[in-house]
């Protein structure tokens, strides 16, 4: 994990291509956006499924046509500042590159979604442990059998992220994090994880596996912003390009500032 907690250095290094690992706890009090890069004819559609399926895909920021930068969110090159990315065609990942300049063109839309690990630092900060940020892991994250509300091109199935806790901090992880809708906000779904249609807690689609639960915690789960992925499997447009999961860009606006109450 990168020890560092000024946003724009941390950018700085990811430029670089010397970033690899996952970005959790780096510039930790400042948001962290999940990526959906689109050709313009999906743009519309996506945008209407973003405003039908806030829980998941709370879109924080977005781009315009062509260009690469993203001035609300900082002093962004879309292009280099993500640790990692997919490049996807009809539904299937073609590449995983560091940055996507070749795949760049002036028919591009960015769109930026909220994140888990804006609420996870008052977690922290509130004394509840985060099992994957203790592990330096990827938080795993499971496809449900929870269908989103479609919109033209896309539908598909809700991904949700989990966090093992016990009963005390996991009411107490519900009152915080219903604090920070912009970011997913409070967990859709706490207990057995077959009600959702997850199978195997222990073998998530994206993410690290999590390590053995304690005798007195539960699996709860949040709508998570790797959704967009789940939903570009079933709808198969053209192209598209997003964020590895647990690598993703780091902006410069504080937590706090998503914060509704």
């Amino acid at each position: 994990m990168l020890n560092i907690q000024n946003p724009i250095e941390a950018r700085k290094i990811i430029r670089k291509n010397e970033y690899k690992d996952q970005t959790a706890g780096t510039a930790s009090k400042y948001v962290q956006g999940n990526l959906c890069i689109l050709p313009s004819k999906y743009a519309m559609d996506f945008a209407s499924f973003c405003q039908k399926n806030p829980k998941p895909c709370p879109l924080i920021g977005f781009g315009i046509k062509g260009d690469p930068s993203l001035k609300d969110l900082g002093d962004i090159d879309i292009r280099t500042d993500v640790p990692q990315y997919r490049i996807w065609e009809k539904g299937k990942i073609i590449d995983e590159p560091y940055d996507i300049k070749k795949y760049w063109n002036e028919d591009l839309t960015t769109f930026v979604l909220g994140c888990s690990m804006s609420f996870e630092l008052p977690l922290i900060e509130a004394g509840i442990p985060i099992q994957h940020i203790e592990n330096d892991t990827i938080v795993p994250m499971y496809r449900t059998s929870i269908d989103c509300e479609p919109a033209g091109q896309f539908s598909g199935k809700l991904v949700v992220s989990m966090r093992p806790l016990n009963s005390k901090d996991a009411i107490r992880s519900i009152q915080i994090s219903s604090r920070f809708p912009a970011v997913h906000g409070a967990p859709i779904h706490l207990g057995d994880p077959s009600e959702i249609g997850i199978k195997d807690i222990m073998n998530p689609e994206y993410g690290d596996p999590p390590k053995a639960f304690k005798n007195n915690e539960i699996p709860v789960f949040w709508a998570c912003g790797v959704t967009p992925q789940s939903v570009l499997q079933d709808s198969k447009p053209d192209f598209c390009i997003t964020h590895a999961p647990g690598k993703m860009l780091i902006t410069d606006k504080l937590n706090n500032d998503l914060a509704a109450l």
